[in-house]
């Protein structure tokens, strides 16, 4: 379970308050792969980092009685300046879990090869991004928050990618943001759009792509 209670975010836009989230009051289900839908700059990586608590709220809160991964191909995930494995290894000490079974895992997972032990501040958008996820997907989260990452690689390592995602939705939750309406199809049952400032939840999948291409149209 994740509940909204009066969150509320804003930025600083050429002098100008915008609201990106206003006094959100809502309570996400448990046990859905849930598609976060919405306009580009309608908020949606910020509410992905407000939900996973590394971005402060102007007020209200984020409740959760689950463990929560950080954002999924969110780019401040690692430090620059420590190898991928080091960033691991941290990874792993903070959040209490086996740490050789977890560099393991992603070592094999990332097929970053020789990359794995060099700086991250050398690796490409998408050697992060597969970094990320497989450090995510190497813990067990109650709700892993993702962000277009599972479209990075060849298309053996997306099939990869994807098998991995589905196994993990048969024990935990999910809230993906992607572009793409085929991923969204294919991996989420149900789906939230974001739009003005407020989060509507869609218990059918499809209802939730037209409620979001109506608004689309409607720009």
């Amino acid at each position: 379970m994740i509940r909204f209670e009066n969150l509320t975010k804003s930025y600083q836009v050429r002098g100008t308050k915008k609201i990106v989230i206003n006094n959100l009051n809502t309570e996400l289900p448990t046990g859905k792969s849930l598609a976060l839908l919405g306009l580009n700059g309608a908020g949606k990586s910020t509410l992905m980092q407000l939900i996973a608590g590394t971005l402060r709220a102007d007020s209200g809160r984020v409740v959760s009685d689950g463990s929560i991964s950080w954002p999924v191909g969110f780019g401040g995930s690692f430090h620059p300046e420590l190898t991928g494995a080091q960033n691991v290894r941290f990874i792993a000490r903070i959040y209490g879990v086996d740490t050789d079974e977890l560099i393991a895992f992603v070592e094999d997972f990332a097929e970053l090869g020789k990359h794995f032990n060099m700086p991250v501040r050398s690796y490409s958008a998408g050697m992060r991004s597969r970094l990320t996820f497989g450090a995510s997907f190497g813990i067990q989260f109650d709700t892993y928050l993702v962000d277009e990452v599972t479209a990075v690689g060849d298309a053996a390592f997306r099939r990869k990618s994807h098998a991995l995602f589905k196994d993990r939705m048969k024990t935990s939750s999910a809230i993906l943001v992607t572009h793409e309406m085929g991923q969204v199809r294919s991996f989420c049952d149900s789906g939230i759009l974001l739009h003005a400032g407020d989060l509507t939840y869609f218990e059918d999948i499809d209802e939730a792509i037209q409620a979001h291409l109506d608004v689309v149209n409607d720009r």
